[in-house]
């Protein structure tokens, strides 16, 4: 069955950086778009950042951009979120998630698949 499961979470300073990883299977890895989302406490779904299946084409959102890169390793069945100047108000449960279709964005009708969740917390 399919699985997906983060990894790399925990506590850091602000400005400091992590790297959160997907291991996935159960699927044809470098068949799909993988993407990464983000649930911060008593807030909504926020989707943060994609990658296509061959790994040269990714999106970011706005907040995002430029500080969090996305990469993808389909020998691994893996894919990346290198989080860097982190702040605050990145602390949240972030996820890693495979798409029902084409679209993406900030609602899980969007993915037929999640991980658990790693817990990234920015604190000093």
């Amino acid at each position: 069955q399919v699985q997906l499961v983060e990894s790399g979470g925990g506590l850091v300073q602000p400005g400091g950086s992590l790297r959160l990883s997907c291991a996935a299977s159960g699927f044809t890895f470098n068949n799909y778009w993988m993407y990464w989302l983000r649930q911060a406490p008593g807030k909504g779904l926020e989707w943060v950042s994609g990658i296509n299946a061959g790994g040269d084409s990714t999106r970011y959102s706005d907040s995002m951009k430029g500080r969090f890169t996305i990469s993808r390793d389909n020998a691994k069945n893996t894919v990346y979120l290198q989080m860097n100047s982190l702040k605050p108000e990145d602390t949240a449960v972030y996820y890693c998630a495979r798409p029902r279709s084409g679209s993406y964005g900030s609602s899980w009708s969007l993915y037929d698949y999640r991980g658990q969740g790693t817990q990234v917390t920015v604190s000093s």
